[in-house]
């Protein structure tokens, strides 16, 4: 990242109510950096996920906790086609190697809960710029697998109201978000982006209707999506 786009986040998380200082401090972390996993400009998928916890905050890389892991193992399974997680934790990092990472907000909040609508208006400009413009997408698409409601809806934020509508009508079908794909045209300043949405269920441990379901889920849609 930049020098200039750390700065600005740092800036921002500054003034941000809520980072959980303490699990940075017991880490040996400052607070104020932000934990983006990025990854190649022109990577086939963006995995868009909600913000990071403290495993996360111990590693200093986002999508490592067990949530995160579920989704590595993933694409571990996918790219070697085996059935067996990764050997260790270095194997779980490489297999994210050429997916680009994103949360809502890069900061880690008290207690886990999701950052207020106010907080991810605040980031929105900088997640969207490193979401259009540091990636580049694939063969002129770009393609996210959103973790959870509150990552699908980020892209909602500072859109015109025809985007919320499609997002709120997609997201009602139930089941079947999950199976399905979205196209949203999403702007930025006097230019208009192509965003195909892959909405799967936050990976936590507490989201117990769906968490036993996730690995199997997840597998679909990279089946779908990488072999297209």
């Amino acid at each position: 990242m930049p020098p200039a786009q750390r700065t600005a986040f740092r800036q921002l998380a500054e003034h941000t109510a809520g980072i959980d200082r303490d699990a940075y401090a017991a880490c040996g972390r400052d607070w104020r950096d932000p934990i983006i996993g990025l990854g190649p400009r022109d990577a086939r998928l963006c995995i868009f996920g909600r913000d990071p916890g403290r495993t996360e905050v111990e590693h200093a890389l986002p999508f490592v906790g067990k949530g995160g892991q579920l989704v590595r193992a993933a694409l571990y399974r996918q790219q070697h086609g085996a059935d067996a997680p990764p050997p260790d934790f270095d194997a779980s990092v490489a297999a994210g190697r050429e997916v680009f990472w994103l949360n809502t907000v890069p900061c880690k909040p008290v207690g886990n809960r999701a950052w207020s609508m106010a907080v991810k208006r605040r980031f929105q400009p900088l997640m969207a710029d490193l979401l259009l413009n540091t990636w580049q997408g694939h063969d002129g698409g770009r393609t996210v697998i959103a973790l959870g409601r509150e990552a699908f809806f980020w892209f909602g934020i500072a859109q015109p109201a025809g985007v919320g509508a499609a997002l709120d009508a997609f997201w009602a079908q139930g089941d079947a978000r999950y199976r399905h794909t979205l196209r949203i045209d999403y702007r930025a300043g006097d230019k208009a982006y192509t965003i195909t949405l892959a909405p799967l269920p936050h990976p936590s441990p507490a989201n117990a209707v769906w968490f036993t379901r996730f690995a199997g889920l997840m597998d679909e849609r990279l089946r779908l999506l990488l072999n297209s």
